[in-house]
């Protein structure tokens, strides 16, 4: 097989002379000058790329290079100084915080014992307002039972009288009513 692609590749010029492709015809002075200068003009492209384009190029992407390196290590600076940040914040915050439950404990403790002293206060003084109605009123009671037999005499010497048309005897009059009166004054 290698022997075949061999020989084709040497028939290959006289074939395409025969086939009318005279470019490929290297019998003609004209084609073989072609190959020459092709052959020098791509020698000074090649030693001139060489010598002074690629190392442009080279010196272009170092600096890029270095320039990505600088601005990476900033950044791996940047996200170091911000994570320390972020932890000194996290840790400030979660100290405020727990000053601050600390803070507000304290302020609820004081406001629960102010709020007991106050409470403890006015139920003495309720206490004291309550025993000093009690003793009022058994006041006004034993006053109002004291003149309750001779109110109930007079109205009831009054009604006889005006019911009769005679006056009642007072003696008789306040016997019943002491009579009626003594269950309700026990």
């Amino acid at each position: 097989m290698p022997a075949l692609l061999l020989a084709a590749l040497c028939a290959a010029p006289g074939a395409a002379h025969a086939a009318g492709m005279p470019q490929l015809d290297f019998s003609t002075p004209l084609t073989i000058a072609q190959v020459v200068w092709g052959a020098i003009i791509f020698a000074l492209l090649y030693i001139l790329v060489s010598r002074w384009g690629l190392p442009q190029v080279e010196t272009v992407l170092a600096h890029r290079a270095s320039v990505i390196a600088s601005d990476l290590d900033a950044a791996r600076s940047a996200k170091v100084e911000s994570d320390a940040a972020v932890r000194e914040l996290t840790e400030a915050t979660a100290k405020a915080r727990s000053e601050a439950q600390l803070a507000v404990n304290a302020a609820m403790d004081e406001a629960k014992r102010a709020a007991e002293a106050k409470t403890a206060a006015v139920n003495a003084r309720l206490d004291e307002q309550l025993r000093s109605a009690e003793t009022q009123i058994a006041q006004a009671r034993a006053t109002a039972m004291a003149a309750l037999p001779e109110v109930a005499t007079d109205a009831a010497t009054a009604l006889i009288a005006r019911l009769t048309g005679r006056a009642a005897d007072p003696a008789a009059v306040s016997a019943e009513v002491a009579r009626h009166l003594a269950p309700a004054q026990g």
